[in-house]
């Protein structure tokens, strides 16, 4: 008897596994950059000081206020270095400066602004962003990359044109300090639902921010983020610093074509609610592994549900392997919240400057019969 429930065990977890991998949505095609997303259409010269712009509609296509410049990338006057990699140009905002752009929507529609930037002084720079009636302050204080970072930002639309602005909020001293902009594009979503052998949306990360120009780093997904906007569809960045997410093209991928790489122990943490019944015990299954990526090291995943932990050890050779496990939770009430991050900080054994961390991949819960 022992034996033959164990098999109908084994069989249903094999059947969530097919099914979830079955029903795992494709990636959809980017829409594109915003018009001039990547700033290489050049202002007019008679619009410009040196690098600053010079009057409200002087970056074509954009509307600029406060103290804008056009800037080159690579190495500048006084020893700076601007990290500018897609593309050549880029603008720095400096003490409360904003540029913004009117772009046509969906109502009601889930998107992601996915945006080259990087901090040009050691100062704590923040880049606000808004779409209203939604904002967020997305802080460039941490590198997670040393050739700028691609960092993406959701926001639902409540009307067919949204007027998205991305300002500098802070006063620094120095005014040739403020955050970089290099490249901006737009991504649709569709809101993942749970199915009849997943209680996890988007449970495989298929649905997310697969990078629109060549960003090999990854994408980051900053702190602080409710499910209803991520740009991880379904999912909570609940944490002080960024997630990141990662796609097979360039990374190491347990999984499918997405998965999420926790960079910043116990600062970076993902948490999704799901629907579950009082009393009733679940089994979630999850991968954890490595992106191949030079992320070396003992690692360790935590994973709380209801009022359970667990935790998961992993050796990372960076070799790109990974361990499935699975757990046994009681839910406490008819919401659930499931959470996940690492338990150390990681940096790449060859650039010590990048954060790095455990792949977390593939988390499926389903009710114990």
């Amino acid at each position: 008897m022992k034996m033959a429930v164990k098999l109908v065990s084994t069989l249903c977890l094999a059947l969530v596994f097919a099914a979830s991998a079955f029903s795992a949505p494709q990636p959809r095609v980017p829409e594109a950059y915003l018009q001039n997303g990547n700033f290489e259409e050049q202002p007019n010269p008679k619009f410009l000081q040196k690098t600053k712009l010079v009057g409200k509609y002087s970056l074509p296509k954009w509307e600029i206020n406060g103290l804008v410049e056009y800037v080159s990338g690579g190495p500048q006057s006084g020893g700076m270095f601007y990290p500018v990699s897609h593309g050549i140009h880029a603008v720095r905002l400096g003490n409360d400066a904003s540029i913004s752009q009117t772009i046509k929507v969906k109502p009601g529609q889930l998107y992601a602004l996915i945006l080259g930037a990087s901090r040009t002084c050691a100062q704590d720079e923040v880049l606000r962003v808004s779409v209203p009636p939604q904002s967020g302050d997305v802080p460039l204080q941490t590198l997670y990359s040393l050739n700028g970072d691609v960092i993406a930002w959701g926001f639902k639309a409540t009307s067919n044109v949204a007027k998205v602005t991305f300002h500098n909020p802070g006063v620094q001293e120095d005014p040739t300090c403020g955050p970089l902009l290099d490249a901006i594009a737009i991504r649709e979503f569709y809101p993942p639902r749970p199915t009849r052998v997943n209680l996890v949306k988007n449970p495989s990360f298929e649905e997310g921010p697969f990078p629109i120009f060549n960003s090999t780093n990854g994408v980051l997904l900053p702190p602080q983020q409710q499910d209803l906007f991520s740009p991880l569809p379904g999912w909570i960045i609940e944490s002080l610093k960024a997630v990141k997410f990662i796609d097979s093209k360039h990374f190491n991928v347990p999984f499918g074509l997405g998965a999420v790489e926790l960079v910043a122990g116990r600062e970076s943490a993902i948490a999704q609610i799901i629907r579950t019944v009082t009393n009733k015990v679940y089994s979630i299954t999850f991968s954890v592994g490595d992106a191949k990526n030079g992320c070396h090291g003992s690692m360790l995943v935590e994973a709380f549900a209801a009022k359970d932990s667990f935790k998961v050890p992993f050796k990372s050779e960076g070799k790109g392997t990974f361990r499935t496990v699975s757990f046994k939770f009681k839910a406490i009430a008819p919401r659930t919240r499931l959470t996940f991050y690492s338990s150390y900080y990681h940096t790449r054994i060859d650039d010590y400057g990048s954060l790095c961390g455990p792949v977390l991949d593939r988390v499926i819960v389903f009710p114990v019969a």
